[in-house]
């Protein structure tokens, strides 16, 4: 019964090819709608994603600053610094810390040759590797080993590089901080910037080191990276721990303020999940409009065969095998229509390539722009509602060809 039906609905098809053409091309154009609306909604997320990447998504960056409420008989307005003990007490007591690092940083004059920039130095831990997102492009980063014994060596950004030895190559060569010599023993990739940004020109050199550059006992912030999914709770765990030490009320958010990346990573995928909710709305509107016409074609079709189906009924077909049969000839349309549709969302996916988003106002921003991302999953979204819209405007014309009056049927002319 199966082949039988597949084999009128072809023959239906056949029968009014330029018809059911069309019909499918709008049955394809409407998926195809759906598919790189979807396809650009993961996309921008992809995009906002990799934009955060580019500075570690879980991380936070404690900063000190002035106390703005009075407590344990402390007036307002008290400086607050940290030195190392506070990263050791952070450490100690916030079990989901990954990798913690103090810093330190001054802007230096930085020579080679003949020369002479200043750029931000920064003295930091070994993990600011991690911790920062940095990624080594020539050389390595600086290690433990390092740290201990105080080298005087650096990490440079790539735009550092470029300015100070144009092209040439900079791994063992020696640079000088404030007067005092470096070895360059790492360069890194380039990190999305935006504006005058200088991120690409900072110099990394071991925190001990930056002792010989400036005083390393008061901190200017402390960065760390977690393990825990419950981010809100850090920033008052942070707070409630380091207002023991330094005696201000933890209730204070100006005292020490706490930088979660994370926060703006969930507001973005709020954003990124309501901009993929309207693309699917105005992508399934967009099938619907193709739904219609299909709608209309079947019941086109339904007038042209009424007699048909009165000799049908007249031999015996059941109101089941007629609204089958014609249910049949709408989803084969509709199936055929979706396939062409998803290989040219694939051709436009590819066509397009990349749209700019990031790299409009920041340098090496290119990772932060659009692609077309056509995942799994939108292919089984559009699946999903390409077959719901196929049904309801296939069922229509279907059940009214199988509730037609077999007398008045083959009557009509």
């Amino acid at each position: 019964m199966f082949r039988d039906l597949l084999q009128e609905a072809y023959t239906a098809m056949r029968h009014n090819r330029r018809r059911t053409a069309l019909t499918m091309l709008g049955m394809a154009w409407g998926i195809a709608t759906v598919v790189m609306l979807l396809a650009y909604g993961n996309g921008f997320g992809q995009a906002c994603a990799n934009i955060f990447a580019n500075f570690g998504n879980k991380l936070v960056i404690v900063v000190p600053n002035r106390t703005s409420m009075q407590a344990g008989g402390e007036k307002s307005g008290t400086l607050i610094r940290f030195t190392l003990e506070d990263v050791d007490t952070l450490s100690t007591n916030l079990p989901q810390i990954s990798h913690i690092t103090p810093e330190v940083g001054k802007q230096a004059n930085v020579q080679y040759d003949t020369r002479t920039f200043t750029w931000q130095v920064t003295g930091e831990y070994p993990v600011a590797e991690s911790v920062r997102s940095l990624d080594v492009d020539e050389g390595r980063f600086y290690n433990g080993e390092d740290q201990n014994q105080r080298a005087r060596v650096a990490v440079i950004g790539s735009e550092a590089k470029e300015k100070l030895f144009s092209g040439r190559n900079a791994i063992g060569e020696r640079i000088r901080l404030d007067g005092l010599s470096f070895e360059v023993i790492g360069i890194l990739k380039p990190k999305m910037q935006e504006g005058n940004d200088d991120i690409n020109r900072v110099i990394y050199i071991p925190f001990t080191t930056m002792s010989d550059l400036k005083d390393i006992h008061y901190l200017d912030s402390i960065w760390f990276t977690y393990s825990t999914p419950a981010y809100e709770q850090l920033e008052q765990q942070v707070r409630s721990i380091l207002a023991v030490p330094h005696k201000f009320n933890q209730a204070d958010r100006q005292a020490v303020r706490v930088f979660n990346l994370m926060t703006q990573v969930h507001q973005f995928e709020i954003i990124t999940t309501g901009l993929k909710i309207l693309m699917g709305f105005i992508g399934t509107l967009t099938l619907g409009i193709g739904g219609v016409g299909l709608m209309n074609i079947m019941l086109v079709s339904v007038t042209q065969r009424t007699k048909e189906i009165g000799v049908q009924k007249a031999l015996g077909a059941r109101r089941r095998y007629i609204l089958t049969q014609f249910l049949a000839e709408a989803l084969t349309i509709t199936a055929l229509g979706g396939a062409l549709g998803i290989i040219l969302a694939y051709v436009v996916a590819l066509s397009v390539g990349r749209l700019t988003l990031y790299s409009a106002f920041a340098k090496n921003g290119e990772a932060g722009d659009i692609r077309l991302m056509i995942a799994p999953g939108t292919l089984i979204a559009s699946t999903i509602i390409l077959g719901a819209v196929g049904l309801i405007s296939g069922m229509i014309p279907a059940v009214r060809a199988s509730r037609l009056d077999p007398i008045e049927a083959l009557r009509h002319e």
